[in-house]
């Protein structure tokens, strides 16, 4: 505490745990877990969404809010500090700086996390354990792998903005992640985005089955050729 705010809590250097985020409403998150990263990537400007994370569970979808945390490289003290503040469904976005030297997470925190029903980890960073991830029940995308385990001696920060593959995530984000990658949906904008991925996803549709005819409409890609003066 410090004498202009009795309540503010004073933390050694390197360490910052704030509280969680506050919840979306579920019904909004459940719809989100049907809609494709790439939708939802395109509604949102088309260049946005973390690189080079890769899946390590396999296809199944992740959706949820991010409790966000950032480690010194190779170590997973708040990791655990943050699953344990964490509610159901939540993800775990961790900032490993990239490193790839020691996994900051492994099958055990695999395990606690299906005892919570987390919605999964986003790291960028390294994991461990491939064969436990390979089972496919909790999504896990991150930067790389290495048998190489993690210290927990900190020091590291909670709910905090991050930056995972070039993607920063604030608190409570909605993260979406399935085989084309994973993408952060600001709270605040997440009700406003989903009509217009369902519309998207429509006109996908309509477009697909004109694929499929035979009868997609030519003059659409001619007039765009049209418009930047090639001929067509």
């Amino acid at each position: 505490m410090t004498k202009e705010n009795p309540e503010a809590v004073v933390w050694p250097a390197g360490y910052q745990i704030n509280p969680r985020h506050q919840s979306l409403a579920q019904d909004l998150i459940t719809a989100f877990a049907d809609i494709p990263v790439a939708v939802a990537g395109d509604c949102m400007g088309r260049s946005v969404g973390a690189m080079g994370l890769r899946s390590y569970h396999g296809g199944k979808i992740m959706c949820g809010q991010a409790v966000t945390v950032r480690v010194r490289p190779g170590d997973n003290l708040m990791v655990h500090k943050a699953m344990m503040m964490a509610k159901e469904g939540d993800v775990i976005v961790i900032d490993g700086g990239g490193d790839l030297t020691q996994a900051v997470i492994g099958g055990l925190i695999r395990t606690t996390a299906l005892t919570k029903k987390l919605g999964g980890f986003v790291i960028d960073g390294a994991i461990r354990d491939l064969a436990e991830w390979a089972e496919g029940e909790v999504p896990v995308f991150a930067r790389g792998h290495t048998h190489r385990g993690p210290s927990k001696e900190g020091p590291g920060e909670i709910n905090i903005p991050v930056a995972v593959g070039g993607l920063v995530v604030q608190p409570g984000d909605l993260i979406l992640g399935d085989l084309d990658g994973v993408i952060a949906i600001p709270a605040e904008s997440a009700a406003s985005l989903l009509p217009k991925t369902l519309a998207h996803l429509e006109r996908e549709a309509k477009i697909r089955e004109t694929n499929l005819n035979g009868t997609s409409d030519p003059e659409r890609f001619d007039a765009i050729l049209r418009g930047k003066g090639l001929p067509v």
